[in-house]
């Protein structure tokens, strides 16, 4: 089921998620209902608080295209930097540059409560901190100088073309 992906103004953006502690069909159906959402709306990433529910569940989408579902997500280790452009389906239309680690190893819980550790880079490992970042009620725009809109991204690109 797709569900309404909550919007930057609601409340539960700014609230630390509760721990997940039941690993049974509700559950699942979050995590199926959270795939499906994040696939209808093109994004890289989603924390249960974009669809309204306050619990530590992410799910994200690799380099390879490969669904990681993440229960009780923690960083356990980063290395290098990387400043890029970010957005965030509960902030549409808007981008800002964000500096992020390049390497990041995530420690989580999968939908049977199996623990596991992943690690990726680049987009993927950018994406583990904005979407942990949720889970702590905290969004990306608090780490940007400025919000960009996509006409100023698409101008910019235009103007980096011309050069």
């Amino acid at each position: 089921m797709i569900r309404e992906i909550v919007k930057k103004g609601d409340p539960i953006l700014t609230k630390r998620c509760h721990p997940v502690t039941k690993f049974d069909k509700r559950l699942a159906a979050l995590l199926d209902d959270m795939a499906e959402t994040l696939e209808e709306s093109g994004g890289v990433g989603l924390a249960a608080p974009q669809v309204g529910i306050c619990r530590r569940v992410v799910v994200v989408i690799n380099g390879e295209d490969e669904l990681i579902e993440l229960v009780n997500p923690e960083i356990v280790s980063t290395s290098g930097e990387q400043t890029g452009m970010e957005g965030c389906l509960s902030l549409p239309g808007e981008f800002g540059e964000v500096t992020r680690p390049m390497v990041v190893r995530v420690k989580a819980q999968d939908r049977d409560g199996e623990w596991f550790e992943v690690e990726d880079e680049g987009l993927t490992a950018r994406c583990f901190c904005h979407e942990l970042d949720h889970l702590e009620g905290h969004m990306f725009d608090e780490l940007c100088d400025r919000l960009y809109t996509g006409e100023e991204l698409d101008e910019m690109a235009q103007e980096e073309e011309d050069e």
